[in-house]
């Protein structure tokens, strides 16, 4: 039986949502999994740059969402792994990133990113990086923690950051 043939239910919203039926149709239900709680006592961020930027020199800067469609490890080098990109251009963007300390790249493919898009290309160990990825950066117990940003899937490739 195709969903939109299944005969409608008598459940409250709340119980048929529970077992994946809406309005009469089945549904895929996403559970939203909660983080533990997380003690940022221990956490150091760097302060705030002094220096003001203009209004016109930051919207001159291109966010994007990116989908990662292919990542491998740089070969020779310990710490660049290769992001092979949807950007919404229809055609794949290479982005070089120093993130392999945090991440394996296989973890990676199928995430929803943030980059920078209209950075001048960057030769790095003879690849064109065309852009930079976003991450989150802070110190914890003196040690330097990563975060790259990753946003809703949901999100399409190429979408305007404002």
């Amino acid at each position: 039986m195709k969903p939109l043939d299944m005969p409608k239910t008598e459940k409250k919203p709340e119980d048929a949502a529970k077992e994946g039926i809406i309005g009469g149709v089945e549904a895929q239900v996403a559970i939203e999994i909660k983080d533990e709680p997380f003690d940022f006592s221990k956490v150091q961020i760097e302060p705030l740059f002094a220096d003001s930027v203009d209004f016109e020199t930051f919207s001159k800067s291109d966010f994007r969402t990116v989908k990662v469609l292919a990542c491998e490890a740089v070969p020779k080098s310990k710490k660049l792994l290769k992001f092979t990109l949807d950007d919404g251009t229809g055609e794949n963007r290479t982005i070089l990133s120093g993130i392999h300390a945090y991440y394996e790249p296989e973890e990676l493919v199928g995430k929803t990113c943030i980059a920078i898009t209209n950075l001048p290309p960057r030769p790095m160990m003879g690849i064109e990086s065309c852009g930079m990825l976003i991450s989150a950066v802070h110190q914890e117990n003196g040690e330097e923690k990563l975060h790259l940003l990753m946003v809703d899937p949901h999100i399409p490739a190429g979408a305007k950051l404002y």
